[in-house]
């Protein structure tokens, strides 16, 4: 093989390792940027309330209106989770920017212990990024005894600033879900209760203007 050809030879393979190099960077950071992915998400919902996602916050409102809103509250379970799961009240009339307390209960209808943990939305979704929580159960860990009730707090406010919003300020009505969803480690086969998946819904319409 002459010189010319050794030297074509090298830069072909220079160029083919180069190319390796890089894609195997590209499929490096697109992995990373699936795993990051998820958690961004939740951040921007949190941040925006995008999707009905609520804030959190640590202090209650300053200011109270004289206008009343009522707040709904919804409950679920899923994946064969074999809790009854529902609101201690269905609904609570409150003037916007007051502080309150609701509280919802879930019992394991199965013979061994459960574990389950709640997500939540808030409907008008537009209407997340001003209910506040300042106090909550969702996304904690919760293992039930067989037949134990358990009683999970809620505090929130409607934040003020809702009736600056021009799609939410004739809104009278707003939904607050949340659906239990087993652990991995603690998912049932079936309920002890129905021999099946159990479910404890309550009406999740959503009111706008009264």
């Amino acid at each position: 093989m002459s010189e010319r050809d050794n030297t074509v030879s090298e830069k072909a393979q220079r160029s083919n390792r180069v190319i390796a190099v890089v894609c195997l960077a590209f499929f490096a950071s697109m992995v990373g940027a699936a795993y990051a992915a998820v958690p961004l998400y939740q951040l921007f919902c949190q941040v925006t309330g995008y999707g009905g996602t609520t804030q959190r916050v640590t202090q209650y409102s300053q200011t109270v209106l004289d206008r009343e809103i009522k707040v709904r509250f919804d409950a679920n379970t899923a994946g064969g989770l074999p809790w009854d799961f529902k609101p201690v009240q269905r609904d609570v009339t409150m003037k916007i920017g007051e502080t309150t307390q609701i509280s919802y209960k879930a019992k394991n209808m199965f013979s061994r212990p459960t574990s389950g943990r709640a997500s939540f939305n808030v409907t008008p979704q537009l209407a997340g990024a001003y209910f506040m929580k300042v106090e909550c159960f969702c996304f904690t860990d919760t293992e039930l005894q067989p037949g134990e009730e358990m009683d999970m707090p809620v505090v929130f406010y409607v934040d003020p600033e809702i009736v600056n919003v021009p799609e939410l300020k004739n809104v009278g009505t707003i939904t607050l879900s949340y659906t239990f969803f087993p652990l991995a480690e603690g998912k049932p086969q079936e309920s002890a209760a129905t021999g099946g998946q159990l479910n404890s819904n309550t009406d999740a319409d959503t009111e706008i203007g009264g």
